[in-house]
């Protein structure tokens, strides 16, 4: 139990954000990472190697975050991308901090939600590629065609845009 309680401590809040991140909501984010949550406990017996929960726990709140987005797309009786926001815009009006973070902050948002997603996994919570290939389910050789593309389509935007 106290194991469980020093991972919960130690990864929820990246979970949730990540979570968050690809959902765009608060309250959806929080009912999937407890979801979440629930099948890492219900499953961690099954997980052989301690090094593979990172990839493995951020799988699971991928899956988890899919099912909500169909589940709200049947719902809704449409198929196209919800809770997608006009990027370039909202990316004016994100809240001020440094300038260095506040133009970082408006980049990664015109990016679309997945490689947002595997810039903040690389960059930020520091996973490697391997562990990002195993939370996409695709090869370690698209991650990297991936964050090489971002890297570039960041460093114009942060070299060029200016908001209105």
């Amino acid at each position: 139990m106290e194991a469980l309680n020093e991972l919960v401590q130690r990864w929820y809040g990246r979970l949730f954000r990540y979570a968050r991140l690809r959902i765009g909501a608060h309250e959806p984010a929080a009912d999937i990472t407890q979801d979440a949550w629930i099948a890492i406990v219900q499953g961690i017996h099954r997980l052989a190697d301690a090094s593979a929960f990172p990839a493995w726990a951020y799988r699971i709140v991928t899956n988890k975050c899919r099912d909500w987005l169909r589940k709200r797309q049947h719902e809704r009786g449409v198929f196209a991308e919800p809770n997608k926001p006009n990027l370039e815009q909202a990316a004016c009006h994100i809240p001020s901090g440094p300038p260095e973070a506040e133009a970082l902050e408006r980049a990664l948002a015109t990016l679309d939600v997945d490689d947002r997603t595997m810039v903040t996994l690389y960059y930020f919570e520091e996973l490697t590629v391997s562990q990002i290939a195993g939370v996409f389910d695709i090869p370690a050789g698209t991650v990297k065609s991936r964050l090489h593309r971002c890297r570039m389509t960041l460093r114009k935007q942060l070299e060029g845009t200016h908001c209105e």
